[in-house]
């Protein structure tokens, strides 16, 4: 989780001043209006609950105030990454506080779904996480361990159901979203050419027969829908399984996908499948000796036991696979599926399933909270019993009502289950929507691109008539010629939108139309968020005139088992995606003002703290002589070799 953070506050600092700043695209003052008067702020500050609000304390402004809780964030998750001690719940609960505080101002940028699962797995990484200062027997180092407590397996079953709905809704919404391409197995013919950022890899797996991507199709339905049960599995071989699947899945979306920090979020999840065991396996250390129960006829008949619910289990999902799939080895070493089923019978077995999955999951947590009971109860020492008993309690109750307010999101799959709940039930959850700790999820409903990935071109000119030039975007797909690139766990806020905003309208895209506003005001700040090293015109000397011209984009075909040309891209021009326009035409500025986007050049607030507003600026000019991927892998890269090199240096 270190990781992930220092991932996301890295990635979102050095893109801050071009999309929240004062003359950004979405200025953050628009909802931060620190210079509204005691009385509006305080209204405001209870409707919208962020750390921002505290910059007039701090004798600051909003601006360099979001500077300093993304870099608060980035240090404390640093520290956490390379010293044991820091992996406590105080400090998981500051970072959650800080990204919750930016997820507040970030608007369009940072309404995904990845966002707003960091804010759920953060959340209950303040439970897992110990308390740190009470714990007398923490190592440092990336392998560090800290005491067993009883209720840990609570707290970790709770990651594991928030991991279980993830994955089950998002291979459900596939089908409820009646994608044609989902139903006839072809959304892969698509996936890689029309997804955001693809990589260099995708090229190659958009070119891989159509029968193999029709059984990768498959493969995503199985990986998503049925093996999440397996989950819960008592038998441990059974979740080690769901284990495997789940992360080679997500390395496979990382190879051929720029999803940033999100597969890495996910397989972090995974982890609560698996146990001390294998984790200390992975790193080379022997578990610690067991002790032996009974004798040597019950371990055999157990084993016995295991090995014959594991092949019944394995054999049920791979025929279940082949019929409900109707797979066809065919004469020619080729495989021939399409789906056995129908909409209707997929909707009556999902109304029938999710009952099920209530069900599984309440008698799973009454499970592990009367085991954690348990070991607590058999804790050796009065004092020891007593804090156990304690903690577990305490972690019980949060994790009964965080699983009583989760069935909203994951009951929302099934309109029936949805309204059996409990209304008190949909007012707990109502309660705390605000705060994002118990989200609904659905990646990919609908497949976009079939006929092609739609992009936007932006082009200037100091004429009408002629002279356009096109801006180049550090990461978007553009010039046909540039290979795709590898940035995770890096996320272009601007470039991602740019894909989300090809495949509407600008008018239902306000914030493309304050981009084309500030690129034509030549604001700096903006500029930086595209590649400064081809800038069609000096931030000193913008253009008269912008326009959006809407192409449709394709792989190149390939020669054998290899690219033909230097071209990784074919595009055809589609439309006009936005007029001509110029910073003197009405139209706009009324369009952004209705908007709610400010315009008008900031006023002047006053900051007191002059040492602490030199250090921001310091460290923010340091930091934008950098590529972001090569700052944010620094990060990454040297906290990684901290953590090997520290046992190497104490000895």
């Amino acid at each position: 989780m270190s990781v992930v953070y220092l991932s996301a506050f890295s990635s979102l600092y050095v893109q801050i001043p071009g999309l929240f700043g004062d003359n950004g695209i979405l200025p953050a003052r628009s909802i931060i209006s620190i210079e509204s008067g005691a009385d509006v702020v305080k209204k405001k500050a209870e409707e919208i609950p962020t750390l921002l609000w505290l910059a007039p304390a701090l004798g600051i402004d909003v601006n360099l105030m979001m500077d300093l809780v993304a870099l608060v964030g980035m240090i404390v998750s640093f520290g956490s990454m390379v010293w044991g001690r820091m992996r406590d719940m105080a400090n998981f609960t500051l970072l959650w506080i800080l990204y919750f505080s930016l997820f507040q101002i970030g608007q369009t940028f940072l309404w995904f779904q990845w966002d707003t699962l960091l804010l759920e797995v953060g959340f209950l990484a303040i439970l897992v996480a110990p308390l740190g200062f009470l714990q007398s027997s923490v190592k440092s180092g990336f392998f560090s361990y800290l005491p067993h407590r009883p209720h840990d397996i609570i707290s970790m079953w709770l990651v594991r159901w928030l991991l279980f709905r993830f994955m089950f809704a998002s291979g459900v919404v596939k089908l409820t979203s009646m994608c044609p391409t989902w139903w006839d197995l072809t959304a892969l013919n698509y996936h890689f050419e029309s997804q955001c950022i693809p990589t260099p890899l995708a090229w190659y797996a958009h070119h891989l027969p159509k029968w193999f991507l029709k059984l990768g199709v498959v493969a995503t339905f199985v990986i998503e829908i049925p093996i999440p049960f397996l989950f819960f599995s008592p038998v441990r071989s059974l979740r080690l399984f769901s284990f495997y699947c789940q992360v080679f899945f997500q390395i496979l979306i990382i190879l051929t996908g720029n999803f940033n920090f999100f597969n890495l979020l996910t397989i972090v999840m995974c982890l609560s499948l698996v146990d001390d065991d294998f984790l200390l396996g992975l790193v080379g250390r022997p578990p610690p000796a067991s002790k032996s129960t009974g004798g040597t006829a019950l371990r055999w008949t157990k084993k016995i036991l295991t090995l014959a619910v594991e092949n019944i289990v394995i054999l049920f999902l791979l025929y279940s696979t082949w019929k409900l799939f109707s797979i066809n080895i065919r004469p020619e070493w080729t495989v021939d599926s399409k789906i056995a089923f129908s909409a209707a019978e997929f909707r009556n077995i999902l109304s029938e399933v999710m009952p099920v999955t209530v069900f599984i999951g309440t008698i799973s947590l009454v499970a592990n909270i009367l085991l954690a009971l348990y070991r607590s109860i058999i804790e050796p020492g009065f004092f020891k019993k007593i804090y156990a008993l304690i903690g577990t309690a305490f972690v019980a109750c949060a994790g009964l009502w965080l699983f009583i307010i989760s069935l909203v999101p994951h009951a929302a799959l099934d309109v029936r289950t949805h309204n059996s709940l409990w209304p008190i039930v949909h007012q707990w959850h109502k309660r705390v929507d605000e705060f994002h700790i118990s989200n609904s999820y659905g990646l990919f409903r609908r497949m976009t691109g079939v006929d092609g990935r739609p992009e936007i071109v932006i082009e200037g000119s100091n004429s009408l008539s002629a002279g356009w030039k096109e801006y180049h975007f550090m990461y978007k797909i553009g010039n046909p010629s540039e290979r795709p690139p590898i940035l995770i766990p890096h996320q272009p806020r601007l470039d991602w939108q740019m894909w989300f905003a090809a495949l509407g309208t600008y008018e239902h895209n306000p914030w493309f139309v304050s981009f084309v506003y500030r690129l034509l005001d030549g604001d700096k700040d903006v500029l930086k968020l595209l590649d400064t090293e081809r800038l069609p015109f000096p931030p000193n000397k913008p253009p008269k005139y912008i326009r959006a011209i809407l192409y449709k984009y394709s792989f190149t075909s390939p020669s054998g088992s290899k690219k033909k040309s230097s071209d990784w891209w074919t595009r055809r021009k589609v439309r006009e995606y936005f007029n001509s326009a110029n910073l003197e035409e009405k139209e706009m500025v009324e369009f952004l003002t209705t908007a709610g986007i400010p315009l008008e050049k900031t006023r002047f607030i006053r900051v007191t703290n002059a040492y602490l507003k030199k250090a921001l600026i310091f460290v923010r000019s340091y930091v934008a002589a950098i590529k972001p991927t090569t700052f944010i892998w620094s990060l990454i890269g040297t906290g990684f070799c901290i953590n090997f090199l520290a046992p190497i240096i104490r000895f």
